[in-house]
């Protein structure tokens, strides 16, 4: 006789979060050399987020199938078009970062939503083309810590200590892997 299955599979509701954190993990510490999957996850995460504004109350599948075909939209896009999905993921990360900038320090800038993530978005899509190695570290550790950070339940203050301290985990870690590469290139 087979083995039984067990009578309660975990709920489909922590599915997002938990791949969120497991992709913001990957993300943090190899951002730079898996850009793919940092323009993945972006997408990944704006897709979990729009899931709600174009569909009223929708069920825990349809918002992670939401995020996972964002997501591989965004996968696609950096492998074949990188210089837009530089741009894009540049614009998104910038906006998003500005957005949580903006809540941390300011409060509630609900009012002034779009004009900051627009700005954000601008500087973001620029840095990211002009400065891109660096660039990338830096807001993929962003986008990193921003998914294990959504994962968690922090408090207020606690969020935004332990969101710069992965960023800066996260930039350190890619920087030491940047100049080995780089150090292996110039041998």
């Amino acid at each position: 006789m087979a083995a039984a299955l067990p009578m309660s599979l975990p709920p489909l509701e922590f599915s997002a979060p938990i791949i969120g954190a497991v992709v913001g993990v990957i993300i943090l510490l190899f951002g730079r050399k898996l850009f793919w999957l940092c323009v993945a996850a972006v997408g990944f995460a704006v897709g979990v987020e729009l899931a709600p504004h174009l569909v009223q109350q929708p069920s825990p599948l349809l918002a992670l199938t939401f995020a996972l075909i964002l997501g591989f939209v965004g996968a696609l896009l950096a492998l074949f078009l990188q210089k837009i999905a530089i741009a894009i993921v540049g614009f998104i990360s910038g906006g998003k970062l500005a957005l949580a900038v903006a809540a941390a320090f300011v409060g509630n800038a609900v009012e002034f939503y779009w004009i900051i993530f627009i700005i954000g978005g601008i500087v973001g899509a620029l840095l990211l083309l002009l400065l891109f190695d660096w660039a990338l570290i830096f807001l993929s550790s962003m986008v990193g810590a921003y998914l294990i950070l959504s994962a968690v339940k922090v408090p207020p203050t606690g969020t935004t200590i332990l969101f710069v301290v992965l960023v800066i985990v996260g930039v350190l870690g890619q920087e030491g892997a940047l100049g080995r590469s780089r150090t292996v290139i110039a041998e």
